[in-house]
Parts: structure tokens; C-alpha cells; sequence
């Protein structure tokens, strides 16, 4: 990677992603959490303050040193133990059916092979598991829709390969998974290109 994606963007998203509103939507979507939980695209642990206390244990997935390393000082004041579990959604170092929830937030836009990590999300999360999620995505107007298709290839390489057009419902159900719980938005305050949001949960199906 180049300097740009390994040492500026980190820092970036970090700003980024702590904007207004945020918390409210990481308080949302991480309630319910309990048990063993895999966090795919850790970043740098800002959702960390929002574990609830029915959490025994964290396998953060993450590729970026430099968010582990941003992310130490949160993960020092968390009741919740936090464990490197791998660099990528796409090959998760866990056995089938051993943790009880998974956890994504504004994430599978990024992921190259969104389809594997499903599947791998799927396989490591016991039958009676839950995953938690917050993504944008492809949003149902026409225009917003086109804009996101035009802006889509600089975003990629300006925000380390996020996809503005993903459809995370379908892929979500393509993958054998029941959605048990989806409102969509645009996020307040965001450019609409970037801001349509789902929000939800969905169980192995």
C-alpha cells in the first residue's frame, strides 16, 4: 500500500467517522450484542464504548496496523477484551458455528470479495447467531443513484475501495441470510450520493 492508504487514510477515517450522529447509529446498531462477537473492520475501535456489558470477548478484523495502533488507547479503557481474529472479512480465523454475533458497521463497502465474507460471516456464526449492521449503499432514487455511479470509481480509490452502489439487502440475502430487522435513510447531514443507509439484523437462514 502506499503511503496515502497506510498512514493518511487511518487518520482520516478516524475523523471521518466520529462526525455527528454517528454515535447515536453505533449505540443502535451494537444493543443486543452478547456473548462472543467478531467485528469485522475494526477500524479504530470506535464502537469500542458501545459493547454492552452482556459482551465477553471481541475478535476484531482489521487490516490496518496503524487503526490497531489508534485504536489502543480505547480498547485500554474497554471492559470487553479485544483480540486480532484476522486482516480480512474474506478469510476469518475462527471455527464454524463459535461466536454469537457479528458485527459490521459502515464496512461491506469496502470488503473486494463482499460475497466470501458473507459466506465466512455465515460459517463462523452459531445457528441461533445475529449480524449487526449499519452500510450505505445504493440509494432507490434515480438521480442519487446516478451521481453514485459517476463518483463511484474516485471514491474507491480515495476512501480504500468503498462502493457507493452495493445493494447490501440482496447481498445479504443472496448469502443465506434472513434479515430480521432493516430500516433505510439517508443519513442526516451527508451528501446523498454518500449518505443512503441500511441499518439492520439478520440471522443464518
Amino acid at each position: 500500500m502506499g503511503i496515502y492508504a497506510e498512514q493518511i487514510l487511518p487518520r482520516l477515517q478516524d475523523k471521518v467517522m466520529k462526525r455527528k450522529g454517528t454515535s447515536e447509529v453505533r449505540e443502535r446498531v451494537c444493543a443486543g450484542l452478547v456473548g462472543n462477537v467478531v467485528e469485522v473492520g475494526f477500524g479504530t475501535g470506535l464502537n469500542v464504548p458501545y459493547y454492552p456489558t452482556e459482551v465477553r470477548k471481541v475478535f476484531a478484523v482489521e487490516p490496518s496496523r496503524v487503526c490497531m495502533r489508534l485504536a489502543e488507547e480505547r480498547i485500554a479503557h474497554s471492559n470487553v477484551p479485544v483480540e486480532l481474529a484476522g486482516l480480512t472479512g474474506e478469510h476469518l480465523d475462527l471455527p464454524s458455528e463459535s461466536v454469537d454475533a457479528v458485527l459490521s458497521t459502515w464496512t461491506l463497502c469496502t470488503i473486494p470479495n463482499l460475497e466470501a465474507a458473507l459466506e465466512e460471516i455465515r460459517r463462523v456464526l452459531k445457528p441461533e447467531g445475529t449480524f449487526h449492521f449499519v452500510e450505505h449503499g445504493h440509494a432507490p432514487d434515480a438521480t442519487t443513484a446516478r451521481w453514485q455511479r459517476r463518483i463511484e470509481p474516485l471514491n474507491k480509490k480515495l476512501a480504500g475501495g468503498c462502493h457507493l452502489t452495493r445493494r447490501v439487502p440482496e447481498f445479504l440475502e443472496r448469502s443465506g441470510f434472513q434479515i430480521t430487522h432493516l430500516d433505510t435513510y439517508y443519513f442526516e447531514g451527508e451528501p446523498k450520493p454518500f449518505g443512503y443507509t441500511f441499518e439492520g439484523r439478520a440471522s443464518r437462514s
